[in-house]
């Protein structure tokens, strides 16, 4: 089922959607501040679809498009706070919080 799982940037660019045949099933909302970072706000996936790597995957697609546009990163959301700290992919982009 995961392939079947698309993501989406919103058409104002500051959400990524995760769909799953037709469904939003979760969303990963930023902020961008200045020109150079971004503050990830909000993350939420249905509650029948958690603990199936969307909330994760909805954080690597901020991710990706972080280390795209040259972009830091600051996860105010814990979900993607959580992300953050438990996987070290993310060390290039993170922008270091206070806990």
């Amino acid at each position: 089922m995961a392939d079947d799982i698309q993501y989406f940037i919103s058409e104002t660019g500051d959400a990524f959607y995760a769909f799953l045949h037709g469904h939003k099933i979760g969303e990963i909302t930023f902020v961008r501040i200045g020109s150079d970072k971004l503050i990830i706000d909000y993350t939420g996936v249905d509650p029948i679809y958690r603990n199936r790597h969307i909330g994760l995957s909805l954080v690597r697609s901020v991710a990706a498009m972080a280390r795209t546009q040259h972009l830091h990163v600051l996860a105010l959301c814990p979900f993607a706070r959580a992300m953050f700290s438990r996987f070290s992919e993310f060390d290039d982009i993170r922008l270091l919080n206070a806990h």
